[in-house]
């Protein structure tokens, strides 16, 4: 690994955004990424690994102090440093249509330990190396929702109440990491609407094929909030990808959303 390379590591690579984001970074120079995923050994990421000498597949389990513990072990022993954290990895629920007052406690429970506990175990876990990054400027970016924004409300629409609450917890975590570290880069972005596993139910309950995002579009669009990002431009923001123009009522017409 060359001195000028830039670590990266991803969660949720298994499949959608995540695994698209290892794809991107993969072919580009003086990158090295670790690919967490529950399954470090799935047919995707080892033909990855197998094609890209700088993609190290880890097992990763948003949420589980060991895994984390153990990915970071592997990543200070294999390279010594990390540079960037793009937290990708998630799950996602919808509700009975009739609402809060109808929607088991238990699935509040099963989203805020992975979505919002999880990413506050990985930076737990990876603070040390992070933080000691020599660009001075390290980056923790959570991938987050534009459902997550109290003032871009547009209704339960999807009937995603216990998701988009925890994502909404997890911007916290991502404001508290800005102002607890000062030389910390913590970003909060929208991916969109794009067309994963996650994605395309809500899209069919809405009438259409699909979502209107593809996963290498909103891959493009995370990465430019990320590359060259700095303290003072980026951090303490919630980006949206991009901003999109559509004329449809899950367009977002700017670029930075209102927390």
């Amino acid at each position: 690994m060359s001195s000028s390379s830039t670590v990266y590591l991803v969660t949720g690579t298994n499949r959608g955004i995540g695994l698209g984001l290892v794809k991107t970074l993969a072919t580009r120079l003086n990158v090295v990424v670790f690919a967490g995923a529950r399954d470090p050994t799935s047919a995707s990421l080892v033909e990855l690994s197998a094609a890209h000498s700088n993609v190290h597949p880890v097992k990763l389990t948003l949420g589980d102090e060991a895994d984390n513990a153990a990915a970071i072990a592997e990543i200070e022993k294999t390279v010594g440093r990390l540079d960037v954290i793009i937290s990708s990895a998630g799950i996602y629920s919808r509700n009975p249509p009739t609402g809060i007052a109808d929607i088991p406690l238990s699935e509040f429970t099963k989203m805020f330990q992975v979505n919002t506990i999880g990413i506050i175990a990985l930076f737990q876990a990876a603070q040390k190396l992070l933080l000691a990054s020599p660009t001075g400027a390290p980056v923790f970016a959570y991938i987050s929702t534009g459902s997550a924004s109290i003032s871009h409300y547009l209704g339960d629409v999807f009937t995603t109440t216990a998701y988009n609450t925890s994502k909404l917890a997890a911007n916290y975590i991502i404001r508290e990491l800005h102002a607890q570290n000062p030389n910390l880069v913590s970003m909060a972005i929208s991916p969109g609407w794009v067309a994963t596993d996650m994605g395309n139910p809500q899209a069919a309950a809405a009438g259409l094929a699909e979502a209107p995002v593809s996963v290498q579009d909103s891959v493009d669009g995370i990465l430019s909030r990320i590359d060259g990002a700095t303290r003072e431009k980026s951090s303490n923001k919630f980006w949206n990808y991009k901003a999109t123009f559509g004329g449809m009522p899950w367009d977002i017409p700017f670029e930075e959303l209102p927390w």
